[in-house]
């Protein structure tokens, strides 16, 4: 079982927890964390030959979840033009493209491998999608997308895979591809996930900023820090609240507390 409820409180930590993440201020030396970022695309590819298509389950939730995807259109059978940004394996895209059959995806990664699977399941079309490798922090989605004529963004557990530093660059770049009026939708890890307070002493980069064992890295939003982070590139925030869910597993008598941030923010 789980509950889910949305709002702009912050999750309370316990003490325990309160403790744990007090105690945990060690940071991985400059070093490494240079070392980490020059090699984060090496990490995310070793990530998906070692796990394939096997990691993230399919993501059916996101229509359900995001209703501007049928909220955006003028008339029921509206053609729209989206962008998956950071599309890893298609686990969203796939789901979405079966569920409506009037979207054209645009979607990019930063992993070649992760392209590579995209490409190779038997349900891509290039009449419907096109993928292509992309680092949403330098590349020019402009190379691949023309000017103003993406209708929905989505970016979902995307951007706390970005070093905070180069976060505006990918909201900058998203935005010259978007429609004016149109939206970003997000959903990405949020303060005091369950996933932030599973760290290992000496996984720490920074505020909020962690490393996996496997070198691919994680960071966890508040909802002050996402809302300056989108309004400084320009957008307006719609929707901006964190969405808790507790997870419970009778067998075991465990309860999992989830965080995450779901938002929406429109280019003018």
């Amino acid at each position: 079982g789980a509950f889910q409820k949305k709002g702009h409180c912050a999750r309370v930590l316990s003490p325990e927890e309160a403790e744990k993440l007090a105690k945990d201020q060690v940071l991985v030396s400059e070093f490494k964390q240079l070392k980490l970022e020059k090699e984060a695309q090496k990490n995310w590819d070793l990530f998906y030959k070692r796990n394939s298509t096997n990691f993230f389950k399919d993501r059916h939730w996101t229509t359900r979840e995001f209703q501007e995807l049928k909220a955006c259109r003028e008339f029921a059978d509206q053609k729209l033009t989206i962008l998956e940004a950071g599309c890893g394996v298609g686990n969203c895209l796939f789901p979405l493209l079966e569920e409506d059959l009037n979207i054209f995806a645009y979607a990019c990664d930063f992993s070649p491998r992760a392209v590579e699977f995209v490409k190779k399941n038997a349900l891509y079309s290039p009449e419907r999608c096109k993928v292509f490798q992309c680092d949403l922090t330098k590349d020019d989605l402009l190379d691949n997308i023309p000017p103003d004529s993406v209708d929905v963004v989505t970016l979902i557990f995307v951007l706390s895979a970005i070093h905070p530093d180069k976060m505006h660059l990918v909201l900058r770049n998203i935005y010259k591809v978007l429609k004016p009026g149109k939206c970003v939708l997000f959903r990405d890890y949020g303060l005091y996930d369950h996933a932030m307070l599973r760290f290992k002493s000496s996984s720490k980069l920074g505020e909020n900023f962690y490393v996996r064992q496997d070198g691919t890295r994680s960071y966890f939003f508040t909802e002050e820090f996402l809302s300056q982070l989108f309004k400084a590139e320009g957008y307006e925030q719609v929707v901006n609240e964190y969405v808790q869910r507790e997870t419970v597993n009778r067998k075991e008598d465990l309860r999992v507390p989830r965080v995450f941030l779901q938002s929406k923010f429109q280019k003018p």
